[in-house]
Parts: C-alpha cells; structure tokens; sequence
C-alpha cells in the first residue's frame, strides 16, 4: 500500500484539504498511519474517454481538403437509405461527414493488427499526458480488408487490449457489430466487408474476450448503428446471457440524413425508435444523439442511459449541436470522447461543449445548475460520472473502492496564478491552450510524471515509422 496526500483534492461535492489517499492492488482504500507522498497543490480525478475509433488518430489532418463536386456527385447515391437520393440536394455539391468516411474507409483498409497497436498506443499516450485515464474503444475493424477474417479473429482486438497495457490506460473494449450498409438492409460494401460478423461470430468474440478482463480492462457491447444492426439481431444479442450484465454503446443521430432516413424507413426518429422498442436504460450510451426532437431529449434524458457527446469531431464532422441546455433541465448524464481523435484533450471537448451552445443561443455560463454555478465544475462533474457509467468501471472519484485514477495539475503554471479552489476547474478549461497536467496516476500506476509518459519516446518512434508507411500507401 502507497500513501499520498494532497493539498487540494477536488471532487463533484467539493474541495477537500489536506487529503489523505491510500492506494492498494490498483485501487484508492482507506488511509491509514501517517501521510505519505506529497502529490501536489491541485489533484482532479482522472477523465474517462467514452468513445473512441482509436485508428482514426493517424489521419487526423487528412480529410481537411474540399472534395471536388463530380467526386461528391459520384459517392451520393452511396448514402443510406431508399430515399436519400431525394433529399438534401443541396449536399450533392459540398462535402459532409458521407464524403469524409470515403477518407476514412481509405485509410482504414490499408491497417493490420500491429499497425493498429502502434497507432493506438501513441494516442494512449496522448490521452493518459492530457488527463484521460480510461477509454471506451468502440471497435468495428475485425477482419482483413478482403473481409476474411484473421487466424485469431480476436487480432485486431487484441491490438488495441496490447496498446492498453504498455500505456497503461484503462480500457472498455466495444467490439461492433455491423451487419448492414443501411435502413434498408443492403449488404456491406466492398470497404465495409471487414466491419462484419454475423451475430454468432460477435457473440463468439465477445467470449474469448471477457476472458480477459481485468481492473485495467473491461469488454462491453458495440451496436455500431441502426443502419447497421437491424433489429433482430439487436435483441439476439442483447438477450444473449454473455451480453447481459455489459455496457452497451451505440452511435445515433449523427446525422441529419440518419433522421430522414429512418423517419422514411420505420416511421420513426433514430432515438425515438431505439426507446419506444429496446430496454434502454443506464447500461446504455448513445453516442452523438445530436438531433432530437424536444420529446426525444426529454425521454433520453429520463431513460438513465448516457449520451455520449464528442463535440469537437462533431464540428469536424459538420455535425451539429447537442441540446444540452434541455437534457441538463431534466437531469440527463452525459460524457465526452474524443471520437476521431482531431483534437485529444478532455479540456477542449468541454470547453466546446460550452462554447457551442454560447454560439447558438448567443448567452453565456450555459452548463450550469441550481447547485452549482461554475460552469467548469459542472462539465467535470457531469463528464467523470457519465464516463464510468458509460465505461462500466469504478473510476471518476478518488474514493475507497475506485480504480486509483488521478491527475495533478501543474501548480507552478502562469496560468494558475492567483488562483485558488474556487477558480481552479473554470481556469483549468478556459483559460488557453497549455496543457496544466503535471502527473498522471491510472490504475494506481505513475504513467505520467512531470509531462512525460513513462514510455513515450519508443512509442512515437513506431507510430511515426507506421504512420509514414501507412501514408505512403494510401496518399
């Protein structure tokens, strides 16, 4: 057992002096004898990630070039869905998140198992030095780009579970299922063939990988979408005895397109069908869920599940705006990913939250509560509690019985200055762009100490001789 103390422990019900922390086997327990280790002035619990597509960290940057309209006019009549031929033409001639996923699918089917571990193991690093501790890694890319699968069809699984380990962040592994190209069932395209597992398959994966879970790592459920998994194969596996007790994620409502064309195909919104005909409930995290009606919010909101919210790929992307202002009204948990990894900064996906509501309503201090009106303390709050919900993991306190997860800000930084606890989570994500974490513990582990992680250097040089090839290939 280790003993530390910090000056300033920060938690959703407060700052606590002086606080003594004990951690055992990975784990926060009670303190006990004198205090130990100094930490540090400021200490916050560690961040959970809740949503990741870990591969798309070597494009980032990539997919930033103006499609040319006769290539957009050519990958339109791709989109999902019987009837998108007919609405919002006006997209045939600019790009969108369907013109950035042929980027996407381009690159994706140039990756193997050990690429994938190299790439994925860089962006741990990233997350674990900005003060992400823990990763929800929603995975679809399972087989060979020619759709056959691997020797061990748990090898590209395994990559991102080995990634995990070196870096030392805890994961929630979401394997995915895919079965369809779309609302009307169409079967998967020649790029989309190595996303593919008939529901035996999946659930056969899912096995071999709850074998393996530990403190550090848990495996949950991926619906990747509802264009995707058709109902039936929803509740195949949701009634499956291995899928019962594990977190469940699925994207929704990303784009307004998904919206016409489920309203075209099952009479119904994306959100509104999932709650009127799957026990949604707080196992449940919807990622995105970007356009809602009025009721959806409501409902979502009331459900206990969480939505999932990655704002900066979400402006990437072109998106849109969550409701957040209504969802926070009635109490809806929600938690922030970093989704494409364009930007992997837990301070920057909630400044963004903030921000774009600011921008659509035109007021300011927009997430806050009757019980709290920092802004910064209500995001922190909000995200640490969504993120373990959504992750399955005790994690998002430093509390006996938690996964010992940590971050201790930098508290001789300009940006500090003058401040004190009152100040301390509104300065720390809005006041400019410097990373402000010193040290990081994950799962009782120092994997970041004085700004570096504790293997970075090996790692960024075989993400850059990966990346290099990859590019070469692909561009």
């Amino acid at each position: 057992m280790k003993s530390y103390v910090a000056e300033s422990l920060w938690s959703p019900q407060g700052w606590t002096r002086d606080a003594r922390i004990a951690v055992d086997a990975g784990r926060v327990v009670a303190a006990q004898g004198e205090a130990g280790e100094r930490l540090g002035r400021y200490v916050l619990p560690g961040m959970p990630n809740l949503h990741s597509h870990a591969f798309q960290r070597a494009m980032a940057g990539l997919a930033e070039k103006q499609i040319h309209p006769a290539v957009s006019n050519a990958l339109f009549p791709d989109r999902e869905g019987q009837k998108a031929a007919v609405r919002d033409r006006t997209s045939q001639q600019s790009d969108s998140f369907w013109t950035w996923r042929e980027t996407m699918y381009t690159f994706a089917n140039r990756i193997g198992p050990d690429d994938l571990r190299a790439i994925a193991a860089q962006l741990y690093v990233e997350m674990l030095k900005a003060g992400y501790t823990h990763v929800c890694e929603f995975h679809y890319l399972h087989h060979r780009p020619d759709g056959k699968p691997y020797a061990d069809p748990a090898a590209m699984s395994l990559a991102l579970v080995e990634a995990a380990r070196e870096t030392g962040i805890g994961l929630t592994l979401l394997p995915t299922l895919y079965l369809t190209g779309g609302f009307d069932g169409r079967a998967l395209s020649e790029r989309q063939r190595r996303f593919g597992l008939d529901v035996d398959a999946y659930l056969s994966l899912l096995q071999q990988l709850a074998k393996m879970e530990n403190a550090a790592l848990r495996i949950g459920v991926a619906l990747h979408s509802l264009r995707a998994v058709p109902e039936r194969a929803m509740r195949e596996v949701l009634a499956a005895g291995e899928t019962r007790a594990m977190p469940i994620h699925i994207h929704i409502a990303e784009q307004i397109g998904e919206v016409q064309d489920c309203l075209a195909l099952r009479n119904a919104r994306p959100v509104e069908w999932l709650l009127d005909n799957l026990p949604v409930d707080a196992r449940w995290c919807l990622v995105h869920a970007t356009h809602m009606s009025a009721q959806e919010t409501q409902r979502l909101a009331q459900s206990g599940a969480v939505a999932g919210l990655c704002p900066t790929t979400e402006a990437n992307l072109g998106d849109g705006l969550f409701p957040l202002k209504a969802y926070f009204d009635d109490s809806g948990a929600l938690g922030i990913g970093s989704d494409s990894h364009i930007s992997v900064s837990p301070v920057e996906e909630l400044r963004w939250l903030e921000y774009g509501q600011r921008l659509a309503t035109r007021h300011r201090n927009i997430a806050v509560s009757a019980a709290n009106r920092s802004v910064g303390e209500t995001l922190y709050a909000a995200a640490l509690r969504g993120g373990a919900q959504a992750a399955g993991v005790a994690i998002g306190a430093i509390e006996p019985g938690a996964r010992a997860d940590l971050v201790v800000l930098d508290e001789a930084a300009p940006q500090l200055a003058g401040r004190d606890e009152a100040s301390l989570v509104d300065t720390f994500l809005f006041a400019g762009n410097a990373n402000l974490v010193r040290h990081v513990m994950a799962n009782g582990d120092w994997a970041v100490r004085d700004f570096r992680h504790r293997d970075e250097e090996r790692i960024a040089a075989r993400y850059r001789e990966t990346v290099a090839r990859l590019a070469s290939q692909v561009y």
